[in-house]
């Protein structure tokens, strides 16, 4: 077997794999879409492999977390797609478990759980599920891959976390390569919790108008950058270390292996934002999407596009696919309009609160240097 000595000669076989039959001959416009709803919201999601040669997003749609919780989020992987769909599978349990969440913090408990996604997987357990979640792997990248997969409320795993910590399989097991961002959204009466890591985006259409609720992480950021290069990473062309081109992301674990460093303060890190708003009745909807939808509309074009259409169709999902086939490339010449594409909509069922109409807020959580709401810019950054 091919021994890889150097973590260069890794990450040059890594991009090298990744560049590989990226695009098909004609893209898979097939989608996979959902409608749900409960007595406070409605949702609608689809989902669309594209140009794209496999499909490495996944998400999550609970809309009863618990009685008085809802859950959604977006997972858009890269390198393989196992590390979305563990986080699919797995971060709403962890936040659920959390003794944060009893208590009423939300905002600890789900910064806990990305953290907590990693170190899942870095033990056999971790090694076995991500094997079982996978159709194929590939030795010689360390990347295991497969199928995509959606998780329903019935797969949530509530038994005892019996998740052990003890060496991986293989003497130099630390993870996996792969990885993902992870953009979720908790809805609790008239509070909404967003956490974002990646360059997924969470964005609320308040009368109109658009704000985001997260802040795409990528190597152009000066807080970001000085992150990585104090861990010992660089940039070049936009990448870290010339292979990856965000900064925050679950798995990827290449990039955290400083064992004299705390996991929020390697040249990746799992550390999401958290942004806590108060809902009025002046709230929408709510959008979660990949970077495949936002390369292609700024937020505020696709809040616009989303009321448009959304009293023209019969339901949510039928909006989120018009999404979908608005933003697909005709080609692949240009790259935008190629990748993967997931979109979660969620409308809020009126009026949100008896009270006197409340301002855009929202407060610190843990880890986040700017809590402050944003309203989108035409450049979609």
């Amino acid at each position: 077997m091919l021994r890889l000595e150097t973590l260069s000669e890794k990450l040059r076989l890594r991009l090298a794999l990744i560049n590989m039959g990226i695009y098909l001959s004609t893209p898979k416009t097939d989608k996979f879409s959902e409608d749900g709803e409960n007595d406070k919201l409605k949702f609608g999601l689809s989902s669309m492999q594209g140009w794209r040669a496999s499909m490495e997003d996944a998400h999550s749609a609970l809309l009863n977390l618990d009685n008085e919780t809802s859950f959604f989020g977006v997972f858009d992987g890269h390198g393989g797609r196992v590390v979305a769909k563990f986080c699919a599978k797995y971060l709403h349990s962890q936040v659920l478990r959390s003794e944060a969440y009893s208590a009423g913090d939300l905002g600890t408990a789900v910064h806990r759980a990305f953290f907590r996604m990693d170190e899942m997987m870095r033990g056999q357990r971790g090694w076995r599920e991500l094997s079982a979640l996978g159709d194929k792997i590939n030795k010689i990248g360390g990347m295991i891959e497969g199928l995509i997969w959606s998780p329903r409320g019935s797969d949530s795993n509530n038994g005892q976390d019996d998740w052990s910590f003890e060496e991986g399989p293989h003497s130099d097991f630390a993870g996996p390569t792969c990885g993902c961002t992870a953009c979720v959204a908790l809805i609790r009466n008239n509070q909404l919790f967003v956490a974002n890591a990646g360059d997924s985006r969470c964005v609320i259409s308040r009368a109109g108008q658009a704000y985001n609720l997260s802040r795409d992480h990528k190597p152009e950021l000066e807080a970001e950058r000085e992150r990585i290069v104090k861990a010992g990473g660089f940039i070049h062309m936009g990448r870290i270390n010339g292979s990856l081109n965000l900064t925050r992301a679950i798995g990827d674990m290449e990039f955290k292996q400083n064992k004299f460093l705390p996991p929020e303060k390697q040249i990746v890190t799992a550390n999401p934002d958290i942004n806590v708003v108060e809902l009025c009745d002046d709230d929408d909807f709510l959008v979660l999407a990949c970077d495949g939808i936002w390369d292609c509309m700024s937020s505020q074009q696709l809040v616009d596009f989303i009321h448009e259409h959304i009293q023209k169709e019969s339901s949510l999902s039928a909006v989120c696919e018009r999404v979908l086939d608005r933003c697909l490339a005709p080609s692949t010449i240009g790259g935008e309009g190629c990748d993967n594409m997931t979109m979660v909509l969620v409308q809020f069922k009126k009026p949100i609160t008896q009270n006197k109409r409340a301002d855009v807020g929202e407060q610190s959580a843990k880890g986040v240097e700017e809590a402050e709401i944003n309203a989108a810019e035409e450049n979609g950054s």
